[in-house]
């Protein structure tokens, strides 16, 4: 086989276009690979055949052949189309817009796939900000290709996208495992925005919402899901941690009056108050027994936490109303201001609580979600731009078809 006709099977390039010259460049380290197009060409927006209007050379970057960088040089024709104007032709090996093969952004997405930005950008000697059109790019086709069925069960949290309180709006499908929404801020309008591009139809399909109490949230779903009290599901993780951090602030007061005395009872005990005692071993829970069965004020506002948390087990939203309806008059009698601070949250909520306790529903999931996406933030060592925050978000965990459409089936696995 002569090289033209290797390179051209390589490229899968086809009539009207021809390999009309193959020449290695040792000086630039390169193997340039000349491609020319024989016959009529076609308007790339209504696939008309159309008389020619000039030529201009474009070069890709293709796979390395050996030690070689391999360089696509073609004099790409521009037609006048009667109906579109003057449009340049479409390459059959590389998206409009690219500067690289289909098939040497399919290798990059796969190492993007593996791999921090700065990591592929050294290892495939390319510029940061040619990965990040790569990845750029892969998100914006793979959010053009997704033909989503409305989600019936969503998960709706915030995560830090850099410190000072700067928060974007993470929207997951509680049931698919992927991110459907990324939006700045974590305001009412970061999720309406999502609501408006469900439509009526796909709002009214929403059956479970799991949200933390977070009033901006629960406006916007209001305003956009019919019957949004009935649906609206508050996390008990959420809960979870609002009464830990109660019970955390109780002891902190209690040390701080226990130490003006001379005494260090509750010293390095931080943590046992905060775990789950699901999580506890034999021997660290045998070592915590006198001070949760003591009349310290912290273990009585943990009784009231792991009391709450005991309620998440009823079927019937009747007895499940009576228990949260006994454990309010306990924990807003108790005297211990960050407890009763958390109550009167949760009875202000509890219609979210007891739905979430019907539906069985966690934002388990969303929290899942938040944690790899501050994996991805950590292994890029942050992000100074929300753009590209977003497209990273997107690219590991949206599920996107990310891959030029003229890539090889068999040249890489589809998301």
């Amino acid at each position: 086989m002569h090289d033209k006709d290797l390179y051209a099977r390589i490229l899968g390039i086809q009539l009207p276009w021809r390999v009309t010259e193959v020449a290695l460049c040792l000086e630039a380290g390169e193997v340039q690979v000349e491609v020319a197009v024989d016959g009529a060409v076609r308007c790339p927006a209504c696939g008309q055949a159309s008389p020619g209007y000039d030529t201009r050379e474009r070069r890709w970057r293709h796979l390395d052949t050996c030690q070689y960088r391999t360089i696509v040089i073609a004099q790409v024709p521009r037609v006048n189309c009667a109906t579109h104007g003057v449009m340049q032709v479409a390459v059959p090996w590389a998206d409009a817009g690219s500067r690289f093969t289909a098939l040497f952004e399919a290798l990059v997405i796969d190492w993007l796939r593996e791999a921090s930005l700065t990591a592929v950008s050294r290892r495939m000697q390319l510029s940061w900000d040619e990965v990040d059109g790569i990845m750029s790019r892969a998100v914006a086709r793979g959010l053009a290709r997704r033909q989503v069925a409305a989600p019936r069960r969503i998960g709706v949290d915030e995560t830090s996208f850099q410190k000072r309180h700067e928060y974007v709006t993470v929207v997951c499908d509680l049931d698919g495992d992927r991110v459907l929404h990324v939006a700045d801020e974590h305001t009412e309008a970061s999720l309406a925005t999502f609501y408006k591009s469900l439509g009526p139809a796909g709002c009214a399909g929403l059956e479970v919402i799991a949200l933390d109490m977070w009033r901006p949230y629960i406006a916007a779903t209001r305003q956009f899901v019919f019957e949004a009290d009935r649906k609206i599901a508050f996390d008990k993780f959420h809960v979870a941690r609002l009464l830990g951090h109660a019970v955390d602030l109780v002891r902190r007061a209690e040390h701080r009056t226990l130490r003006s005395r001379g005494e260090d009872t509750l010293g390095g005990t931080k943590y046992w108050w905060l775990t789950n005692p699901e999580r506890m071993d034999a021997q660290r829970w045998r070592e915590f027994g006198p001070l949760r069965q003591s009349a310290l004020k912290t273990a009585r506002a943990w009784a009231i936490k792991e009391l709450a948390m005991a309620l998440w087990g009823y079927v019937r939203r009747g007895w499940a109303a009576k228990a949260w309806a006994a454990w309010l008059q306990w924990a807003l009698r108790c005297r211990l201001a960050p407890v009763r601070k958390v109550a009167e949250t949760i009875r202000k909520y509890l219609w979210g609580i007891l739905n979430a306790i019907m539906s069985r529903t966690t934002n388990a999931l969303a929290e899942g979600m938040n944690a790899r996406i501050q994996e991805i933030k950590r292994r890029a060592c942050g992000f100074r731009n929300r753009d590209r925050f977003r497209h990273a978000i997107y690219f590991h965990l949206g599920g996107l078809d990310l891959y030029p459409v003229a890539a090889a089936p068999n040249a890489h696995t589809t998301s």
